[in-house]
């Protein structure tokens, strides 16, 4: 049986990008070796990494505007450290937005390196909003975001105008919808949520950004080092990197960020209006924050579990449960879930509702 998958990640990918990956693995280019036993110095590998930083740049709009990509390790994780690390000043202060869990994460690394104003927090209503209307000081070495918060189902729609650097974290909504990426100082954002297998970060950079807060930094911590070294200051995870370009490249030949957003926007359409017209259902975030990634939802009447899970599972639906903080269900739509996938859920929906 087909499986849907609606797991929060490791996300699933485009069915091309598992065959390459496949053939890649038992034969890459023809060269009789193994993706998985080259050199991240061979030719082969150089082109991969060279053409999957230039693809990410090109999809995102940042071609010619200053920006560099970088496919590091360490997850998102890391990057709550590297980002304070290399922006914020000896003495200095950063401001962050405090939208769930791993704002919250990021907030908590940040505090090691100096003064970390948190703007704005939706911790007391467990996240299900995203906070507006706040102020960002202007003496700030940068603020920070998260754009999408894969475990409450929360998006930003709108994102504020400051004129200091901008750090967003786009883990679980990167290449998903069109936004001026300009706006952006640094973007990064873990594979694993929607653009290719654990193992990698995607980092883009504008490099005029770098080399100002007088800290001495750790080489492997240092953007600056890995922008010279082209991505190879040291060994990068060479497999995640190539399924990440050949998601890269399925996305450019679908049409782009442009092309997904439509899909995308048609999937959470349909889904939602399926929450909010069923009366067994209701939506944990709040309305005008919705995220098009990961829907959260609950049923009204926990009685009907039992039932629901039974009939999602029996539909070939995976990795639909929500999770502990906020309890019911998350269904996460990433680029590759196909609308298909959408209707089967919401048509179990409505047998639930009909058997009840």
């Amino acid at each position: 049986m087909k499986k849907h998958n609606y797991s929060a990640g490791p996300c699933i990918l485009p069915q091309e990008v598992f065959e390459k990956s496949a053939q890649a693995i038992l034969n890459f280019n023809n060269s009789g070796l193994s993706i998985l036993e080259i050199s991240h110095r061979s030719k082969d590998f150089v082109a991969v990494m060279e053409e999957a930083r230039a693809l990410a740049i090109e999809l995102l709009g940042l071609e010619g505007k200053g920006y560099q990509a970088l496919f590091l390790a360490g997850g998102a994780s890391l990057e709550f450290i590297m980002a304070p690390y290399n922006l914020m000043k000896e003495g200095g202060k950063a401001a962050y937005l405090d939208s769930g869990t791993w704002a919250s994460a990021a907030i908590k690394e940040a505090k090691l390196f100096g003064d970390t104003v948190v703007v704005a927090s939706s911790k007391e209503e467990n996240y299900n909003h995203i906070p507006k209307g706040y102020e960002i000081p202007s003496d700030a070495d940068y603020f920070h975001c998260t754009s999408n918060n894969t475990i409450f189902g929360t998006q930003m729609k709108e994102f504020p105008t400051t004129d200091i650097p901008v750090v967003c974290d786009m883990s679980s909504d990167i290449f998903s919808r069109v936004l001026d990426f300009s706006k952006f100082d640094i973007i990064y954002a873990g594979a694993q949520k929607n653009m290719g297998p654990a193992g990698t970060t995607l980092v883009v950079i504008k490099e005029e950004i770098l080399g100002k807060n007088g800290r001495i930094i750790p080489s492997m911590l240092d953007y600056t080092k890995h922008i010279k070294a082209e991505s190879m200051y040291n060994t990068p995870p060479v497999f995640p990197v190539y399924a990440s370009l050949l998601t890269l490249q399925w996305l450019k030949n679908l049409g782009g960020v442009a092309a997904i957003e439509k899909i995308n926007n048609a999937k959470a359409a349909l889904l939602y209006g399926e929450i909010d017209r069923n009366p067994l259902f209701k939506g944990a975030a709040a309305v005008e924050d919705r995220s098009n990634m990961n829907a959260t939802f609950l049923l009204n009447d926990s009685a009907h579990a039992e039932t629901f899970d039974a009939m999602w599972k029996a539909a070939g639906i995976s990795g639909l449960p929500g999770h502990r903080s906020v309890g019911g269900y998350r269904a996460s739509m990433y680029n590759a879930l196909p609308l298909e996938s959408v209707q089967v859920l919401v048509d179990v929906m409505k047998e639930l509702e009909a058997k009840v």
